[in-house]
């Protein structure tokens, strides 16, 4: 398979299309994640279909003293690793390209969802992003884009944006991939020096030690809501009432702790990693709701999000896993 390079939005539209067009849209410096999405994307558009990945550092999504200069940029090196990977076209369109009249005055709002976590702190940040989305989605014209589960919210914006300005194309979301000491992959990696890199373990860390205590906690309540597996006992508790067993069940439940010993799991690790050299500096741990990122209490059912965000120097990374309440069964 050959891959090509286009630099305009014209080379693309010239193409001949004669199946599905998937895109994966990265900012560069490409790894396995983005090597992950791509397959994923090839999967997806068949033999027929086309893969297109887009390489453009939006400068709308970067904050005052952010990484915006510095961030990597290694477009030979993404062409190699995207053509391995199973694209068939790499656009890498230039600023004039992107925003043609210089910054633009009508953007997309992330509205409230875009104000928490990551919004908070990076004002505008979901502003710039959605607005190089749709950007990109108009100017490639996919049939279905693919995004990393590592940018949680991100993604989830994209879906909400995508749903509630009717764009005609289906979002799907990929796994984090992660290296094998749990360090989830991301192109801000390479900034972090060995011994950075030692204590920016403790995002991961911090997650899994959340996903095991709300395993332990699914598993209580599954127990709690067992069968009797006596005739004595089951007598027992009908004697008693139902009123009685369902209060029991809600005692165990409770009893593990809920969302706040999940948080606490997850925050004990991270106050260790504070205390190394160099330390980690919090931005926030949080156990959301990914429909609109509000923090979950007691009582949740559904799919929720453990999300965790921290400096290590001057390298600032972020984190997730999901995790599912009330399925009487382990984190997903």
């Amino acid at each position: 398979m050959t891959l090509t390079l286009l630099r305009t939005a014209g080379e693309l539209h010239a193409r001949t299309r004669t199946g599905r067009r998937a895109v994966v849209m990265t900012m560069g410096a490409l790894h396995e994640g983005h090597a992950t999405l791509i397959r994923t994307a090839r999967k997806i558009a068949g033999r027929e279909g086309e893969v297109v990945v887009t390489v453009f550092v939006n400068p709308l999504q970067f904050g005052k003293g952010e990484d915006l200069d510095r961030y990597p940029r290694t477009l030979d090196a993404d062409v190699e690793i995207a053509g391995q990977a199973g694209a068939d076209v790499v656009f890498a369109p230039s600023v004039d390209e992107v925003y043609p009249g210089g910054e633009p005055q009508v953007r997309i709002s992330a509205g409230p969802m875009g104000e928490r976590l990551e919004g908070a702190a990076r004002p505008g940040h979901f502003d710039g992003m959605l607005t190089v989305v749709a950007k990109l989605l108009h100017l490639t014209r996919p049939d279905v884009a693919l995004y990393g589960q590592k940018d949680a919210q991100q993604l989830a914006l994209i879906r909400r944006m995508v749903r509630d300005l009717n764009f005609g194309v289906d979002i799907v979301a990929v796994p984090t991939v992660r290296e094998e000491d749990g360090l989830a992959l991301s192109s801000r990696n390479r900034y972090l020096s060995p011994e950075e890199r030692r204590t920016a373990l403790a995002l991961s860390r911090a997650l899994f030690a959340g996903r095991d205590r709300h395993a332990a906690q699914e598993a209580l309540r599954a127990r709690a809501r067992e069968v009797p597996s006596t005739r004595a006992r089951a007598e027992a508790l009908s004697a008693i009432g139902e009123s009685r067993a369902a209060a029991d069940a809600h005692a165990v439940a409770t009893a593990a702790g809920g969302p706040a010993a999940i948080r606490a799991a997850a925050r004990q690790v991270l106050d260790e990693a504070a205390r190394l050299d160099p330390p980690l500096k919090l931005d926030y741990l949080a156990l959301v709701d990914p429909a609109d990122f509000t923090e979950i209490g007691d009582g949740f059912t559904g799919e929720a999000v453990l999300a965790v965000a921290a400096r290590v120097g001057s390298t600032r990374l972020i984190d997730n896993i999901p995790l599912t309440f009330g399925s009487f069964g382990a984190a997903s």
